[in-house]
């Protein structure tokens, strides 16, 4: 993994979220780097869903929520973007794999753009194999492109839905928790497409995983009841963490 600092295309300032009058993340300032891995670590129920939910306004979409402070993409604040063309920019992929289940793979990867008539010079044919290629996917579905998505197995749905994400070309690629519904094997393929992926994009992944954190990070946030704890290079986080707390999560001391 590179040393090299890039300049950071996505950024908290001082971010608070939560539910009803309760705040699930406070004052979280964190970069998201561009064409880099970001891992959010940390135990169960310390704001890792909600921060990354809140990075392209999903979680506005759960009545009753709040959120202060500013993100910015591209030094642009967020909050005063239509959430549909944000989301273009910033896509979304989550725990299980959601392709729509009444559509082909075909269709699933094509969604986004018939939806946001996003086709440009390029025709459908030719952005859904590229997506399927850039999911690492093509090959292995080519010639059933017609099929129901949910005929695949939950490995490859992950990946369609990835592909569904990438068809539209965002900046940014946010994955909360893509892998702990999969088996090893599964988990194996999504983690190299990722290495693969950022050459191409920024990534943010949530992990519950440290393991996998640290095979396939740059960044890594580690969140504690709500606070971002520790931000830094991958190696540093897992190798010589500046706050105990981090010492003592990686170390298996909780969580």
């Amino acid at each position: 993994m590179s040393d090299e600092r890039t300049y950071s295309i996505l950024e908290a300032r001082g971010l608070s979220a939560g539910y009803g009058s309760g705040d699930a993340i406070r004052n979280v300032n964190m970069h998201f780097y561009d064409k880099r891995i970001t891992a959010i670590i940390g135990p169960s129920g310390c704001g890792k869903s909600t921060l990354i939910r809140c990075l392209n306004r999903m979680h506005e979409e759960i009545p009753g929520t709040q959120v202060r402070g500013v993100v910015a993409l591209s030094e642009r604040n967020i909050f005063h973007m239509d959430p549909v063309r944000l989301r273009r920019q910033v896509g979304m992929v989550f725990q299980r794999p959601n392709p729509f289940p009444t559509m082909s793979i075909f269709r699933n990867v094509a969604a986004g753009l018939i939806l946001n008539g996003l086709r440009g010079e390029r025709s459908l044919a030719e952005v859904v194999e590229t997506s399927l290629r850039q999911a690492a996917l093509f090959d292995e579905v080519k010639d059933k492109l017609d099929q129901p998505a949910l005929n695949l197995s939950g490995g490859q749905q992950q990946r369609l839905c990835i592909a569904r994400a990438l068809a539209v070309e965002p900046k940014v690629l946010l994955l909360d928790e893509p892998c702990s519904a999969l088996d090893p094997i599964a988990t194996a393929k999504i983690e190299e497409l990722l290495l693969q992926l950022k050459d191409q994009l920024t990534i943010v992944m949530v992990t519950h995983n440290m393991q996998q954190a640290a095979r396939v990070s740059d960044w890594t946030g580690f969140m504690l009841m709500g606070e971002l704890v520790e931000f830094g290079r991958t190696d540093e986080i897992f190798t010589t963490p500046r706050d105990p707390r981090t010492q003592d999560y990686i170390t298996g001391r909780f969580g």
